[in-house]
Order: C-alpha cells, then structure tokens, then sequence
C-alpha cells in the first residue's frame, strides 16, 4: 500500500516537473528499481517521499517564476519595486548600531538618490562601482541604487589591504569608489596607486583631513539628488547585478559574477525551501559583501519583505539580548558564530527570543544538537554553496549533520552528483569511457553540478577574470560531450541521500569563517620564501570552528628570515589566510602529476611528539613566528594560546 502510494506520488512528481513522456518516466523507475536493489530502493522511496516531492514542488515553483522573470526581464530593481507596492510602510531594515529603521520606502527612496546621483556623474548601465563599507542600512541602499541605473556594484571584502585591495579596485575596472568613513585610512594607503579617472566619495563621518585629495562627502549629495526612480536600464534577469569577492589568499582575490537571476535563485530557493514567511524578522550579522549576508539573509527583505536587523558585526555576548530587543524569528550563522555562542555562560537572555530557525552553513555534527537543545531552537536550516556554484543544497528537515540531499528517486530533476575523486590531487576518477564514476553511499566523492548555460537555475556565471573559471569546469562528467561545475568539496552520501562533509580538502579550507584557496597561498609564500615546493593544508585544532592553515616548506635548514618573513605576510595575506603553522623538512612528496601529496601532512598535523621536523606556530599578539615544542603544544590544544 505505502509502496505503491510513494511511487505513484513520485510518478506524478516526475511527471509535472520534468513535463517527461509517462513511458519515459516509467522505463526511468524501472530502471533504478532494478538497479539499485529492489525491495531496498522501495524503502529508500517510502522514507524519502515526502521530502523529495516537496524539494520538487519548491524547485518547481522556482522554476516557474524564473521562467516567468526571464521572459519579462525582471531584474532585482524590478522585483524590489513589487515588494515596495506591497508595503511600502513596513520596516525593512533595522541597524543595530544606531537604531536606524528604513521603511521600504525609504530604502527606495535612498537608493533611488544613489541612482540619480551616480548618472549625473556620467555612469551609464554597464559601469562598475566599487563598494568598500562595514555593515549598515546604506550599504544595501548603495548597491541596490546602482541596480536601478544599470551600474554593477563591485563588493569588496573589507579585510583587504594594499595589493589585495589595490587589486579588486583595478580588475574592476570600477569609474567610482564608495567607501565607509570607517575604512579610509585603507584608501589612504593606495590612493596613490590608483587610476586618477576614479571618482572617490566617503560615506560617514566626514573628516577632510583623513581622506584622499578630491574625495567628495557622499551623504550631503544623496541629500540634494533628485528622488525620483532613476529611468529603468535595459539589463534583463541574465545580465551581471554585482560582483562578489572570493577570499583574497594571495592578495589577488577572484571576482564572482552575481546575475539578477542568481540572486533570485539563492534567495529564492532558500525562503521556500525552509518554508520561510514574509512576517519573519532575520538577524544578519554575516558581513554584506558576502553572498550568505546579502542574498541569503537581505534577499528575504528585497524579494520577500522581511524585515532585517543588520549588525555591525558578530558579538557573541549580544547575540540574543538583539534577537530579544528585535523580535527576530530567523538568525543566520557561520559554523564559527556556533562555537562561539556555545562557549558563552549560560544566561536567562538566550532562552527569552522567538527565534524559529537557525539559517547557515558549516555547524559542526558535534555541536548541532547541543546548539539547537541550548537555545531552543526548532529548526537548523543548514545549506550548501557558494556564491559562483550551480548546485546548492538544503537541509530541509534538519537532519542532523547534512548540509543537504539529493533525491535517490528523483536523480533528474536536480542535476547534481557525487563523483570518484583522489583526495589528495582532487583529480576526478574515470571509467573506460572517459566518463566519471558516481560514488555509491558511504563513498566520499566530489560534488558536481551539471552546467546548462541557457537555464538560469543551471547555469555558471562564473568570474570576471576568464582564466578563473577552468579550473572550476570539468568535462565529460555525466556524460560525453557535457560539462561540470567543480564544488571542489568533498562530500560523503549516506542511503537516504543526505550528504555530510567529509572534510574540506584538496584545494580548499576554511578559517575564520572565510574560503582559503591553498593552491593560491603556495603561490604567495614561494615568491616570499624564493622557494618552489611549498605546500599548504588545513589542519584541525581543539575547540576551533574550521581548520587553521599550515605549511610544509622544503628547506631543512631554515634559511628564510622568519621575522621578515611575518612582516611581509601581514602585507601580502588577509588574517584569515596566513599560514598558523609551519613546517621545515628536507621534500614536499608528489604525485605523478607533480601535485603534493599531502594526506599524511594533514594526519601529523602539528603534533611535535609525531613530527620531527622543525615546527613553528604564528603568535597573534607578538606578530612573529615561535617554534612549536611539546609545552606549546599543550598550550595550543588546552587553548591557552589563541590563535
């Protein structure tokens, strides 16, 4: 009875989704039936059922709307003007650093002034402005004015320095620079480097003295702009809204090309997905030139209306006395923000919110009940993706430790897959064919998204740097002839389709809440170090969220000057991005390929009673590299020391 239920259930999803033949969608079933053991995949169907077919209709509705959108050639502008005439009155944004509540209406009415401001100063749609500001109501009011003209927004990490900086602002091509008063010491230390074409303006505090010759005061001549809807452009939903910064590792960050109609995707996905609601309240305290803070959280205000409380920055200690203050319902996390909140004392404060929903990505297996049973939280809406990636998760029954599924009976619909890969080259595994090889569940593999460039939901948008987006596309994944966005994560599917990470290795870590490439960091520590073999991987530490970077240099006799060699990283490497370990020894190992082996790197760690190689660690607060015995050993997994 349930059987048959469940695959006519999953025979009329397939039918309305994919619009397939009944023939067609009936040889499919029969074909994974028998495929993937019998009564085995009926079990699979009956305890999936409800979850697939609703992940379906949500990609459905989705789907419909963006083909709707794409016809009509909405834009984010455009669908922001349809949340406005639904409440224009409605708080939108609330910043916790001053109190300061926009109505919708008078983020149009902000934005709008940007719009105008910028096209009497001769932008056109197609020119780029660059955006260097902290958390607060005006940054969303910048960008999304910039929209209105057709100008796209430039969104730079504001833990950028010199070169890394200098080197966002150049790529651009950006004619305008907005930065925060707050940040113009920044621009002090490059400006003159930078083209004498760009047009500078300060937003905040104003200061004369502080900021570059010409710079102009922003906030007095959004004042005096004209108000009114700056005239429509003609970008249509395909065309570039902004771009988004990768994580500056070498100084020379990537710039990710956001679409309208990615922006519509991922905000989209998310609010149905995790059955969100309009009444909802989001504390966002991600930073906004990330896509997790400004699609994630503040799309739900521009495409959905919700309200959002948008803070500075994380405070742990303020985290839930804000939620309380703000009546918020939904608060987004990064993996790190939960450790931190759990190693805050226990206070009555933390049980007193309304919060329904816990919206992120990276909470760790071995926190995430602890998390949600502390502060009585019902639902972790966990996800997967990333700003330029085709093939986004969700997590949306909670289960514990995934980052999302994919359907075992609805494998068409959502063109994603797990794939043989060697974990130490990420080098993808091939049949005789020349094809791929799926993994099976409980085989790590990485995860692949089909690319089809003509549906926005499939598409890969990509870089603006060209040469960037090898290296993520692969070819002759599914099938011969196709190509394949490169997640480059591995990941590990158990029965039911759920996925779990198996670790971020290969060409990727995370530290600090922030992506670092290691491939790109090699490449800033042999030009410093003047060595070729240099190897760099994430290892775990105690009571850390992510894993702190290390690096393998082949030079037993330590002939680099370790204290230049921290100066020189503070100028070339973001924070989050420097080497916390080193390690000196006499070879790099390396494949076939040339590519370091580093699985037995990572197993030793920086443990010194298993490595005899010289090891040293990075003290934050003298600024200098220390060497790394047992006694710092105990200090660093005790966490004593801080890294």
């Amino acid at each position: 009875m349930w059987q048959a239920a469940s695959l006519g259930a999953l025979l009329l999803v397939s039918r309305l989704v994919l619009r397939l033949p009944w023939t067609q969608v009936l040889l499919g079933l029969l074909v994974t039936y028998l495929g993937s053991g019998g009564w085995r995949f009926v079990r699979v169907v009956v305890k999936t059922i409800r979850r697939d077919v609703f992940a379906a209709m949500v990609l459905l509705k989705v789907k419909l709307k963006v083909r709707s959108y794409l016809r009509d050639r909405k834009t984010v502008p455009a669908l922001f003007a349809s949340t406005l005439r639904r409440h224009p009155d409605k708080t939108a944004l609330i910043f916790e650093g001053t109190g300061a509540r926009w109505s919708f209406r008078q983020l149009d009415t902000y934005s709008s002034a940007v719009g105008n401001l910028l096209r009497s100063r001769g932008l056109r749609p197609g020119d780029v402005a660059a955006l260097f500001m902290e958390n607060r109501n005006e940054y969303v009011g910048l960008w999304l004015g910039m929209a209105k003209l057709g100008v796209e927004a430039a969104l730079i990490n504001t833990n950028l320095r010199r070169d890394a900086l200098r080197h966002c602002l150049t790529t651009s091509h950006a004619r305008v620079l907005v930065f925060g008063s707050e940040l113009a010491p920044a621009i002090m230390e490059i400006h003159d480097t930078l083209e004498p074409s760009i047009s500078l303006f300060c937003s905040g505090a104003w200061e004369p003295d502080s900021v570059p010759p010409g710079t102009e005061h922003l906030d007095p001549l959004l004042e005096e702009a004209p108000k009114d809807l700056p005239r429509p452009s003609d970008k249509g939903f395909t065309d570039n809204l902004f771009y988004i910064y990768t994580s500056g590792t070498t100084g020379m960050p990537k710039a990710a090309i956001v679409a309208h109609s990615r922006y519509y995707r991922m905000a989209a996905l998310v609010y149905y997905g995790f059955r969100m609601r309009s009444d909802d309240i989001v504390y966002d305290c991600l930073p906004l030139y990330h896509s997790a803070g400004n699609i994630v959280g503040l799309g739900q205000c521009l495409l959905h209306g919700m309200t959002v409380v948008i803070r500075k920055k994380f405070s742990a200690s303020r985290f839930w006395s804000d939620c309380v203050k703000y009546d918020c319902t939904i608060v987004q996390y990064i993996g790190e923000i939960c450790r931190y909140l759990l190693n805050q004392p226990v206070r009555d404060v933390e049980r007193q919110h309304r919060v329904r929903m816990a919206l992120g990505n990276g909470l760790r297996p071995s926190i995430w009940t602890d998390f949600s049973s502390r502060f009585h939280i019902p639902q972790v809406a966990e996800f997967y993706g990333a700003t330029e990636c085709n093939c986004s998760l969700g997590n949306f029954d909670s289960q514990v430790g995934a980052c999302g599924f994919n359907s075992r009976i609805l494998t068409f619909v959502y063109p994603i897959r797990l794939v043989r890969v060697n974990e130490d080259t990420m080098e993808l595994v091939r049949g005789s064919d020349g094809v791929c090889i799926p993994c099976e569940p409980g085989e790590p593999g990485q995860l692949v998204g089909r690319i089809v460039q003509h549906d926005p939901l499939r598409r890969f948008d990509g870089y603006l740097n060209q040469g960037a987006n090898n290296k993520k596309i692969a070819r002759d994944v599914f099938k011969k002839g196709d190509s394949a966005y490169l997640t480059g994560d591995v990941l590990v599917m158990d029965e039911l389709g759920y996925l779990y990470f198996r670790d971020r290795t290969g060409d990727t870590f995370r530290w600090k809440g922030e992506n670092v490439s290691t491939t790109e960091v090699e490449g800033t520590l042999s030009r410093l170090l003047g060595m070729a073999d240099v190897a760099v991987y994430g290892v775990e530490v105690p009571g850390a969220e992510g894993r702190a970077g290390m690096a393998a240099v082949a030079d037993p006799d330590i002939s680099c000057d370790l204290e230049r060699f921290a100066r020189a990283l503070e100028k070339e490497l973001p924070v989050y991005a420097r080497p916390i370990f080193l390690r000196f020894l006499p070879e790099v190992n390396k494949t076939g390929t040339y590519k370091f082996q580093k699985a037995d790197l990572r197993r030793e760690s920086f443990d010194p009673a298993v490595v005899k190689d010289p090891l040293f660690y990075l003290n934050a607060q003298l600024g200098r590299y220390l060497p790394l015995d047992a006694e710092a050993h105990r200090r660093i997994q005790s966490g004593e020391q801080k890294l």
